[in-house]
């Protein structure tokens, strides 16, 4: 069965009080079906951020994309996630990835965890969630994204939306990130529905960029000078983490890789989610 689209935006600069109150509501004017929040050092607290929209709208749902476990004890976010989802009606998505960026962890004092300590740290917060919920008789949906084996197997395993990474990390590179081709998402989505056995879950996917324009190739091509991209404009153009073109072309995008990659749930990054808002009307069904 094809799921409706449901879309998110990803919250990174709150700015002062009224500039957040402002947002909210203007991400919720759109249609947005969640608004979320990153964690990161250098971006504002999650969950205070989540409970101010909780108090200034009234659709949406609240989350985290995605929580860095390695910065929480997971009994003391059990606490948190299950306050805030309280006083919030149930609105709270609680999504959780297992952090990486070395400098935060460092500037945290937290030191530099391997990727399979950071990636076991994850596992032990995703089940001790889990186990807080039965205990407490509560309904908290869990999105875990990632792109390595480990998390998404757990994602597939555990959670109730799978948050595919748009980017994968390339060691020792400057940027140490790249786009992820449509055929490596292809294997990534066909690597989740095997170890989900038959599990129903959502799928998700972080685009990185929304470019609305009557000249797709040109604009894509000048975006990617400006930023010295070392990918060509005809890479760009088959990503899926980017959307460009005319609002009717994005849509048609989303459609096709909805179609392909069973992604419904669709998360833009707040600079984007102006452009995007237009798109949203068009695929409600």
């Amino acid at each position: 069965m094809t799921r409706a689209f449901r879309f998110g935006v990803n919250m990174t600069a709150v700015g002062d009080r009224a500039e957040w109150i402002a947002k909210s509501r203007r991400a919720e004017e759109l249609g947005y079906d969640v608004i979320l929040m990153p964690d990161h050092l250098s971006m504002a607290a999650p969950f205070p951020s989540l409970m101010l929209t909780a108090g200034v709208t009234t659709r949406p749902r609240l989350g985290t994309f995605v929580l860095n476990a390695g910065f929480w004890n997971p009994t003391l976010l059990a606490r948190d996630a299950f306050a805030v989802n309280t006083y919030t009606d149930g609105r709270l998505e609680l999504g959780l990835g297992a952090g990486y960026v070395r400098e935060e962890f460092e500037e945290a004092g937290l030191g530099w965890p391997s990727a399979g300590e950071r990636v076991t740290h994850l596992i032990d917060t995703v089940h001790k969630i889990r186990t807080a919920a039965e205990k407490l008789g509560q309904s908290l949906p869990i999105m875990v994204g990632g792109n390595g084996d480990r998390v998404l197997r757990l994602a597939a395993e555990q959670a109730d939306i799978v948050a595919f990474a748009g980017l994968k990390a390339v060691p020792d590179a400057t940027p140490p990130l790249e786009f992820l081709t449509a055929d490596e998402l292809d294997e990534r989505v066909e690597f989740v529905q095997d170890a989900a056995g038959g599990r129903d879950y959502e799928s998700n996917l972080l685009v990185q960029n929304v470019v609305v324009t009557e000249d797709r190739r040109g604009t894509v091509d000048a975006l990617r000078q400006r930023f010295g991209l070392a990918e060509s404009t005809d890479f760009l153009l088959e990503v899926p983490a980017v959307l460009a073109g005319t609002y009717e072309e994005i849509a048609e995008q989303l459609r096709a890789q909805r179609d392909r990659f069973g992604i419904s749930y669709i998360t833009v990054l707040e600079p984007g989610f102006e452009a995007f808002g237009p798109v949203i009307p068009m695929l409600r069904e």
